[in-house]
C-alpha cells in the first residue's frame, strides 16, 4: 500500500482490513521497503527510497475508516512511520494472527511471537512454482503455521501448478460490497478493465515458461470488431503494443492514470459497464483458479464481469452476471447477453459479490477455519 500506492493496490488490501475490523478484531497494516528504491511515486512516476507520497496516500485512506492510528512503514534506512517500532513489537506478541499477504518473510522475526503466522497466496501457480525453484537451488523458505491461497484449485487434480509440499487451503479476495455503489452506468459506457501489461519477467519450471497478460491479450485482440459496445483498457507495463491495440478498436487509458487513488478506482468502475479482462498466462496454464479481486469490485459494483477462465468456473456460478471465457467468440456472446438484457445481468452480479465474495463472510470462514 505504501511501495505501489495506486487504487488497485489499496483496493485489495483496504478489503481485508475492513473485513475484519467489521467482525470486531483489532486490525494492524504493516509494511516494509525490503529492498532500496522499492518505493513508486505516480506524480513523478518514479521509483525512489522516499515513501512520503505513500505514506500520505495511506494515511489518508485508513482514517477513513478509523484505522489511521493502526498502521507503520519501515523504509529502506530503517526508520519507522506510523507506529514506533516499539508498538509494532508489542502489537506483534499480543497478535492472535499474523497475516502475510506477499511480503514473504520481511516480517519473519517479528511475526515468531505471534499466536498464528499464515500465509495468504494472492499469486496461485506462480507462487508455487517460486517456492519449488527455491527448494531446489536450497533457498529456505519462510515459515509458516497455515498456507491459504486464491487459486481454488492449487492441490488438486485440476490444476498443474505444484504444491511445493505444502497443504493449501483456499479463499477467495474477499469485497466490502457496501464500499462499491451501483448506480446504473451511461448508455454508451464501454466494458473496461485495469491490467499491467507485463507486471515481472517469466518464470520457468521443469523447461516451461511462464508468462504474463501479454501472451494471453493477443487471443482477444479482435474481440471490440466482434461486438457492437465500446471496448476500453486501462493499462500499464512494459511493452505495451499501443498501435496495434488502437488499430484493433481498443480504447487505451493510462491505468496509473484511472487508479491514482482508492476513490479513482471506484470511479472507473462505476463508470463502466462492465468488465472485460484476460488473466496472467501462469494462471491460465496452470489451471489455477484464480479470481481476481479487481473483478470482485466489479461485480459488487453491479457491473457483469467476463474474464478469462482458470479454473474459477468451478467454484463461483457463471452465465449470470458473471462469465468464464476462452475465446474471442465466447467473450462476444458473453457481452452480447448482458447487452440484451443489462438490469437483470447487473443484479446478478451483485448477488454473486454478496453471496460468494462478501469480506465478512469469506473472512468469517477463513477465521473459523484457523480457529480463532
Amino acid at each position: 500500500m505504501v511501495r505501489y500506492p495506486l487504487g488497485g493496490m489499496m483496493s485489495w488490501v483496504l478489503q481485508y482490513l475492513i473485513g475484519l475490523q467489521s467482525l470486531g478484531h483489532d486490525v494492524y497494516f504493516v509494511e516494509k521497503s525490503g529492498y532500496p528504491n522499492s518505493c513508486y511515486d505516480p506524480t513523478k512516476k518514479i521509483m525512489t527510497d522516499d515513501c512520503t507520497h505513500g505514506i500520505t496516500t495511506l494515511h489518508a485512506l485508513l482514517k477513513g475508516f478509523d484505522l489511521q492510528h493502526k498502521w507503520c512503514f519501515v523504509d529502506g534506512s530503517g526508520q519507522y512511520h506510523g507506529l514506533s517500532q516499539n508498538a509494532v513489537e508489542t502489537t506483534f506478541k499480543s497478535a492472535d494472527l499474523f497475516v502475510d499477504m506477499g511480503t514473504h518473510g520481511s516480517w519473519e522475526k517479528e511475526a515468531e511471537q505471534s499466536g498464528l503466522r499464515v500465509l495468504i497466496d494472492g499469486e496461485p501457480g506462480f507462487t508455487q512454482i517460486k517456492m519449488e525453484n527455491q527448494i531446489t537451488t536450497g533457498e529456505p523458505l519462510p515459515p509458516y503455521d497455515v498456507f491459504y491461497t486464491v487459486g481454488g484449485n492449487i492441490g488438486n487434480a485440476n490444476s498443474s501448478a505444484p504444491t511445493a509440499g505444502k497443504q493449501w487451503k483456499h479463499l477467495f479476495h474477499p469485497v466490502v460490497v457496501d464500499l462499491f455503489g451501483d448506480l446504473p452506468p451511461t448508455a454508451n459506457a464501454p466494458f473496461t478493465t485495469v491490467m499491467n501489461w507485463q507486471s515481472h519477467e517469466p518464470i520457468e519450471f521443469k523447461g516451461r515458461k511462464f508468462g504474463q497478460k501479454d501472451l494471453e491479450f493477443v487471443k482477444f485482440m479482435n474481440l471490440p470488431a466482434k461486438v457492437a459496445v465500446p471496448m476500453e483498457v486501462a493499462v500499464s507495463g512494459k511493452n505495451v503494443p499501443d498501435t496495434q491495440l488502437q488499430q484493433s478498436g481498443w480504447n487505451i487509458r493510462d491505468a496509473q492514470e484511472v487508479t491514482l487513488s482508492f476513490d479513482s478506482f471506484r470511479e472507473y468502475v462505476s463508470a463502466s459497464k462492465g468488465e472485460f479482462s484476460v488473466c496472467k498466462n501462469v494462471f491460465v496454464a496452470t489451471r489455477s483458479g484464480w479470481f481476481s479481486d479487481r473483478s470482485a469490485a466489479y461485480l459488487a459494483s453491479g457491473r457483469p464481469v467476463i474474464l478469462q477462465d482458470t479454473g474459477f468456473s468451478t467454484h463461483l456460478p457463471c452465465g449470470r452476471g458473471l462469465f468464464a471465457v476462452q475465446t474471442a467468440e465466447e467473450a462476444a456472446l458473453a457481452i452480447e447477453a448482458i447487452t440484451e438484457d443489462y438490469d437483470s445481468h447487473s443484479k446478478w452480479a451483485k448477488n454473486i459479490s454478496r453471496e460468494y465474495l462478501e469480506a465478512t463472510t469469506v473472512l468469517r470462514k477463513f477465521l473459523c477455519e484457523l480457529g480463532i
